[in-house]
């Protein structure tokens, strides 16, 4: 029962640092969006320099979807190790056995709460775009 606690607790870590990352990547998105727009509200600013928040906010989407993709595959083998007997702890850490079972990185991008964090930042830097160019 030892090799098989051991195992769960190294999964379990793999989970949280995978969710860890997830949560910074939202808070670095907000704080460097928030200081784009905020430099950009300055006089000496070029409208046109607002397309570099949208970099920025993709790049975090897709590895914030890297991120929650892991996150799943673990969480599959974490279950897989929870059913299995202790003489078949073998401490793998593989996931590709699971990622059948598993929405693809693509499609965990396009899911719900990925969609309802980074959407609106992107349309935000968009309005912005719009709102500086007629001033």
């Amino acid at each position: 029962m030892e090799n098989k606690v051991k195992h769960l607790e190294f999964i379990q870590l793999t989970i949280t640092r995978m969710a860890a990352n997830s949560f910074l990547l939202k808070g670095w998105t907000v704080t460097l969006i928030v200081g784009i727009l905020a430099f950009a509200n300055t006089d000496d600013m070029n409208p046109k320099y607002l397309w570099i928040a949208i970099i920025p906010a993709v790049f975090f989407w897709f590895l914030d979807g890297f991120f929650l993709h892991q996150e799943r595959l673990f969480r599959k083998l974490y279950d897989d190790v929870r059913n299995k007997e202790e003489g078949n702890i073998d401490f793998s850490m593989n996931t590709m056995p699971y990622s059948n079972e598993v929405a693809s990185w693509q499609q965990v991008c396009l899911s719900k709460t990925l969609l309802i964090f980074y959407l609106p930042i992107i349309s935000i830097i968009v309005i912005a775009m719009i709102t500086f160019a007629k001033i």
